[in-house]
């Protein structure tokens, strides 16, 4: 008997008939002979229209009534789910994250996990009941409050409970059949991986790919959890993501790997996008020990987190550069205004908020080991007439940022250019990829 831990999104549990399909699913893995824990998203666009509401009724909602408000989504989906389990003839228990053991720091909208006691889903468990747990939320120990977890909470709730149960894999659900080379909306002949590196995981989820959140990732790494990443609305095998020294779980289901045994690693595993961010560029800088500092000392201070990079000493003024950087869309406006406060202070001529960029990033630990991969790159970006804005590069990655209009051409580009396409198109079940 194995012990398998499932996450199910929102867009899977979005209405009483998804819930239905979710749960046979549940059932059909406990029928197999599996203990089964689940983690559970709220309904559809629950989570928004609780955070619309509570913007209608106070401007400025207090982080600890919202983390109360945004909690009930998931405690909703949780009770019904059980029900729905209940009524296909199994016993199926659910838990709010307090009661899961979701033990976390007293940030509000944003806390991350610091401990899991399942001590209750422990005894379900024994009991023979499926758990259903509430995702996105946890319990501080010392002021005693709820507390969510932030983006991708209910995908990082799954990896922690298969982590302190010692689960044999985390299945994590959506509207797509697994990892693909790019995102099927853009690329509709992205392929769908069998297995990818959780090194090569968390550069694609840092980089805009959105099938699984990079906190769920770092923790499944650094926890050894495997991570199975599947559809929900088909029973197809979808993508593994392996840790360090992980054997590929094809292997112990006696599949054929004649094919891939012995064949060196693809030099790039996939195409990330992301039109998340803007640029700063502050124009006309002086040249001279520490000016950099005094300015992103000003940018820590409103909380921003800054990505991208560059700086280029100006030709036309000599003694000055330009310095360019990328951060959130909505944190931009802020830190503008506030570098443009300082302008006389810190001495730079003018300032320069673009939020019409994209980034584009290709990913492969193959990059390690092979020579021109650049190149590739820039060619296929410039016999499309794509013009790059800035560059960044990691051991595995190359990111450029791009105008936001020439994204999905250029990952169409890319993604031919390195030879990623697949035979057929891809098919997104539900529409949003979560």
């Amino acid at each position: 008997m194995a012990l398998i831990v499932q996450k199910f999104g929102g867009s899977s549990v979005a209405d009483a008939e998804s819930i239905k399909r979710v749960a046979k699913r549940i059932v059909d893995t406990r029928r197999a002979g599996n203990d089964v824990v689940v983690a559970v998203s709220a309904m559809g666009d629950t989570t928004d229209e609780l955070l619309d509401l509570s913007r209608a009724v106070a401007p400025s909602p207090a982080p600890r009534e919202l983390d109360m408000l945004l909690s009930s989504g998931e405690r909703i989906s949780m009770a019904l789910l059980a029900m729905t389990i209940h009524s296909l003839g199994y016993e199926a228990r659910s838990f709010t994250g307090s009661q899961a053991g979701m033990i976390t720091t007293a940030d509000h909208g944003s806390a991350r996990i610091v401990d899991v006691t399942p001590v209750r889903l422990r005894e379900a468990l024994d009991d023979g009941a499926i758990v259903i747990v509430a995702g996105f939320q946890g319990f501080n120990r010392d002021t005693r409050d709820i507390t969510t977890l932030g983006r991708g909470g209910s995908d990082t709730t799954a990896v922690a409970l298969a982590a302190a149960l010692d689960a044999d894999v985390c299945e994590i659900y959506s509207d797509v059949d697994g990892i693909f080379t790019c995102d099927p909306r853009v690329v509709p002949l992205s392929r769908k991986l069998e297995v990818i590196s959780a090194e090569e995981m968390l550069e694609l989820a840092a980089n805009g790919a959105k099938v699984l959140y990079i906190r769920a990732v770092e923790y499944a790494r650094r926890h050894k959890v495997l991570i199975h990443a599947r559809s929900t609305f088909t029973s197809n095998e979808g993508t593994y993501v392996l840790g360090e020294g992980m054997a590929d779980p094809r292997l112990a289901k006696g599949e054929d790997m004649s094919d891939v045994i012995g064949k060196e690693e693809p030099v790039v595993a996939g195409v990330a996008i992301d039109r998340s961010q803007a640029k700063i560029t502050v124009v006309g800088v002086p040249d001279v020990p520490g000016s950099a500092a005094a300015i992103f000392t000003r940018v820590s201070k409103s909380g921003a987190n800054i990505d991208m990079i560059v700086q280029n000493v100006q030709s036309a003024s000599p003694g000055h550069t330009d310095i360019s950087f990328t951060l959130p869309k909505e944190q931009a406006p802020e830190v503008a205004k506030l570098l443009q406060a300082e302008h006389t202070e810190l001495g730079f001529q003018s300032l320069v908020h673009d939020d019409q960029i994209g980034k584009l990033s290709v990913v492969g630990a193959g990059m390690r080991s092979h020579s021109g991969v650049s190149l590739t790159l820039f060619d296929a970006l410039s016999s499309n007439g794509i013009n790059i804005e800035m560059i960044s590069t990691s051991e595995i990655r190359i990111s450029v940022v791009l105008g936001d209009t020439d994204l999905d051409k250029a990952a169409r580009a890319v993604h031919t250019a390195y030879g990623l396409d697949g035979d057929v198109e891809a098919t997104v079940y539900a529409g949003t990829g979560r």
